[in-house]
């Protein structure tokens, strides 16, 4: 365990701020406009989105934090697979990068970086990783 707290502490340092997201961090990253932070969380599925088709392909759909917070998922099916028995309801855990907005805020990089430059996300549904 002791590793696992050296391993984090440096690569929160190092590159991106690390946050687990319970919803008292992700309440204070939004409330004050912080981005570009490395989190882990869990959600409830409220609304499905049609993809964004512009640049890279990109599955989206809103999640509900257990404070009532919502968040966009934005996963990239270019780099990793779309979770296609995802319906709303759904518990969905997700490691990525949040970026603030007014409406709750954006995670993203929820896949694997092919270029190892960015720190690797992923999404859990069903006890299925998509990376």
């Amino acid at each position: 365990m002791k590793g696992l707290s050296v391993a984090l502490l440096i690569l929160s340092t190092c590159f991106i701020p690390f946050v687990f997201a319970n919803d008292t961090a992700l309440a204070a990253a939004y409330k004050n406009h912080k981005s570009d932070l490395q989190i882990q969380g869990r959600g409830l599925v409220i609304k499905r989105l049609p993809d964004d088709n512009k640049g890279s392909r990109h599955q989206r759909f809103l999640i509900r934090l257990a404070s009532g917070q919502t968040l966009l998922i934005s996963h990239n099916i270019d780099l990793a697979p779309r979770i296609n028995a995802l319906k709303e309801q759904d518990i969905i855990e997700f490691y990525g990068e949040y970026e603030w907005n007014k409406k709750g805020g954006v995670v993203h990089w929820t896949h694997r970086d092919p270029n190892n430059r960015h720190v690797h996300g992923w999404l859990k549904h069903q006890g299925k990783m998509y990376q």
